[in-house]
């Protein structure tokens, strides 16, 4: 339920006049638009509980990212994209793990 919460939260916050209009194709059309334009290449991925495919892509220096959704038809939505990406390093949830 709150990855709902944080997913309607984030999508409410990228709701520019730039995003007024769903931005969604193909997937590979999507990468390689954010590949030619901004650089940006897959650096986390994730399946939602419906079968979706949810990436960050980023930049190389991370100047720039994107995040879209990928639904298992193979359409990609861009539902977030900013600057400043920075990785933070994984802590494990069991101190003993």
């Amino acid at each position: 339920m709150w990855k709902i919460l944080a997913l309607s939260t984030g999508l409410a916050f990228v709701a520019s006049s730039a995003m007024a209009q769903p931005q969604c194709d193909k997937r590979e059309s999507v990468l390689d638009l954010l590949s030619d334009k901004y650089k940006e290449a897959p650096v986390a991925l994730g399946v939602t509980n419906n079968g979706g495919l949810v990436e960050v892509l980023s930049s190389g220096k991370g100047d720039t990212w994107s995040i879209i959704v990928t639904t298992p038809q193979g359409m990609s939505c861009l539902v977030a994209a900013g600057e400043g990406w920075r990785v933070k390093e994984q802590l494990a949830l069991d101190p003993e793990a």
